[in-house]
């Protein structure tokens, strides 16, 4: 099961901190590993109970390991179009956007939300952000350097973040908070519950509809339990996370994204608007704007693969004797009832259809460049 060996990966040996719903979790019967220098809860009643879950009614997810920032001061806009290839400037109140860090080579640094706050939350900050749990050190260090003096940045470390997704998170959601029914994909904004203030968006990283929801760390046991007394949801653990996200074709960073690879080789080039693209200015740029013109050597691709045997993370890739690539995630797909993998491939090898070969412990087994997602995606849209 996709999942376990991939989270197993990421654990430090280092002492780990505890979520502010460690208890909660473990009251649950939640399996705890560490992941990202954190207690996290990796399964309940099972992975693929959970993802079956999450796919039919609504799963909530404790991402509190995740790095909140916030920035606001003398232009910011200006500041963060200079760390982030994304269109800031552009960037309505109330709306985010998928971007990423580079470093001055275009090498992924991480992979991000920014979304422009609004009616002072945030103690009136400009621009609220959500990074990686594993790299969010690594980036407020290199934001701190590459940031001018003008720009205040907060690491809004006294905060949870909660993720409920799945077709019934609005309708649960609603439920407690009547005024989020109105949100679309990629849209936030301010909410009080019980007295407490909430930012909520409609995202995610499953493919399912569904919300972020940041609060006070003090706070997020009673939010839980009030979402978990609902019909419609349950808490899921990151090992169904994993195969969520696996098969709506997003990547993961530390597996499929790292220093090493490109944003248009990832097909992340969407990322990128217009003008961004046209002016540049960005750290990282030239490489994005060379690759942008001449394409990537290698490029991230879906895999199927036939049988029942999953690839795991770092099995090699072939084409007939030529070694072409490597896989990045994989396992057992629960909804496509097969298995299924990420990975990178040389360009002439990344076609959909193309006829490719797995090692898998010495076996090779038969795969096919497929397109991603795997699943649907169901963002709630705009009709």
């Amino acid at each position: 099961m996709s999942g376990n060996d991939d989270i197993a990966t990421l654990a430090e040996e280092l002492p780990l901190e505890a979520l502010p719903l460690d208890a909660w979790h473990r009251a649950r019967g939640a399996r705890m590993v560490g992941f990202a220098g954190y207690h996290m809860p990796i399964q309940y009643e099972g992975i693929m109970a959970e993802h079956s879950w999450t796919r039919e009614h609504a799963g909530l997810f404790d991402v509190s390991h995740m790095g909140q920032l916030s920035f606001s001061g003398e232009a910011v806009d200006a500041a963060l179009e200079h760390l982030l290839p994304s269109d800031i400037k552009g960037l309505k109140p109330f709306r985010q956007r998928y971007s990423m860090l580079l470093d001055q080579e275009g090498g992924i640094l991480d992979d991000l939300m920014v979304s422009r706050l609004g009616d002072g939350a945030f103690d009136g900050a400009d621009i609220y952000m959500v990074v990686n749990g594993a790299t969010k050190y690594d980036d407020i260090g290199w934001m701190i350097e590459h940031l001018p003096d003008a720009v205040v940045m907060n690491h809004m470390a006294d905060q949870a973040l909660l993720a409920l997704q799945g077709p019934e998170a609005g309708e649960a959601l609603a439920a407690l908070i009547p005024e989020t029914a109105d949100l679309l994909f990629m849209q936030s904004g301010q909410f009080i519950w019980r007295g407490v203030t909430l930012w909520i968006s409609r995202s995610g990283y499953t493919g399912e509809d569904g919300f972020e929801i940041s609060l006070p760390a003090d706070d997020a046991t009673l939010l839980a339990d009030a979402l978990c007394a609902l019909p419609q949801v349950k808490p899921i653990g990151l090992g169904a996370r994993d195969s969520l996200r696996l098969e709506a074709g997003l990547p993961l960073y530390g597996h499929d994204l790292s220093p090493a690879v490109s944003t248009i080789g990832a097909d992340l080039g969407f990322a990128i608007q217009k003008r961004r693209r046209e002016e540049g200015g960005f750290i990282g740029h030239a490489r994005v704007l060379k690759e942008l013109a001449d394409g990537p050597g290698s490029k991230r691709v879906g895999l199927t693969i036939t049988g029942r045997l999953p690839a795991r993370e770092g099995a090699q890739i072939y084409a007939g004797d030529v070694l072409v690539g490597e896989v990045t995630s994989g396992g057992f797909a629960p909804s496509v009832g097969a298995p299924i993998a990420m990975g990178w491939v040389s360009l002439p090898h990344a076609a959909i259809g193309q006829a490719l070969e797995i090692d898998v412990r010495g076996k090779r087994i038969a795969a096919e460049v497929a397109p991603m997602p795997f699943v649907s995606h169901r963002y709630r849209r705009k009709a």
